[in-house]
């Protein structure tokens, strides 16, 4: 596996916010950042976030943020003000009215600046396990948040709990004969015209490359002979971190659906790629925040 020599990252991968992790274990920062005018809070109802415009998310004082929110540290800004995260459940009604609405990560994260990308994608991946993990999985009492809400404690067993990251490959599949066709399936629970990248969970004791191997037989039924890393960003549907891989097959005609995850492949030419790139066409592509988009538009591009 090389890795690769492309400098342009996925969408939601730039490290453009200061985590400033040194501050975590400062005793009352969250209490003390609350009660701070300056301090620049983004709020979450699920997994929507308020929007300043059509593509700028809307940071709000404390006092603006409705009772009953999870609250973390998300760093400071570029001016030294300390970011933080409210994450409240999600429901019928938003908190507050934002002047452009309110949207989730998977619509509006690829339009984002680097910076907010960047908070959107850390507020939401430690926001769901702020409202999902609240009891500890060893004794199943309630915990207590500590660090700036990055770790949870136990007060009945001790423990000591941290929001968990799943590792997942993601592949896009080239030909071995042409160079200007792509491979995409077509999940079983979506519309039989959306075709993405094949991904899938890496196992227990496996490497990325053996999982690689293992999804795109399972999934595709190809075998590949050469696999090239691309880059990688966290997905927090629910706590992955998705690894981008394109892969060569060693054997085009192999290509098969598994008939139970995948219900359809296809191999897609440069030119019917352009076109669902352009929103063209019945084929539906990933969205731009996704890494199957990044994956898919720098092969069409020659990138890749």
């Amino acid at each position: 596996m090389t890795a690769s020599d492309s400098t342009r990252l996925p969408p939601l991968a730039a490290a453009a916010v200061d985590r400033a992790p040194d501050e975590r274990a400062t005793p009352g920062l969250i209490e003390t950042a609350r009660a701070d005018a300056s301090t620049r809070v983004l709020v979450l109802a699920g997994d929507a976030a308020p929007l300043a415009g059509p593509a700028e998310l809307l940071w709000v004082a404390p006092a603006t943020v409705p009772d009953g929110a999870a609250w973390a540290l998300l760093g400071r800004d570029a001016a030294g003000a300390l970011m933080l995260t409210a994450v409240l459940d999600a429901g019928e009604d938003k908190p507050f009215d934002a002047p452009g609405g309110w949207a989730g990560l998977r619509a509006i994260g690829g339009a984002l600046s680097p910076h907010d990308a960047g908070a959107f994608v850390e507020a939401l991946s430690l926001g769901r396990w702020l409202l999902d993990a609240r009891f500890c999985p060893a004794c199943g009492a309630l915990t207590m948040l500590a660090d700036a809400g990055w770790s949870r404690r136990c007060p009945s067993c001790g423990r000591q709990h941290f929001p968990r990251t799943d590792p997942a490959v993601i592949v896009a599949i080239t030909s071995t004969r042409d160079p200007d066709i792509v491979l995409l399936g077509s999940n079983a629970l979506w519309g039989a015209e959306r075709y993405s990248c094949f991904a899938g969970f890496v196992e227990a004791g496996e490497s990325l490359e053996a999982a690689v191997q293992r999804e795109v037989a399972e999934e595709s039924g190809i075998e590949v002979a050469t696999v090239e890393y691309r880059g990688s960003q966290a997905w927090p549907y629910p706590r992955s971190l998705m690894l981008g891989f394109l892969a060569v097959a060693a054997d085009d005609d192999a290509a098969r659906a598994d008939g139970e995850e995948i219900a359809a492949v296809r191999w897609f030419t440069r030119e019917e790629i352009g076109a669902a790139l352009a929103g063209e066409g019945d084929v539906v592509l990933p969205g731009r925040a996704s890494i199957a988009h990044r994956l898919i538009s720098e092969w069409h591009a020659g990138a890749a």
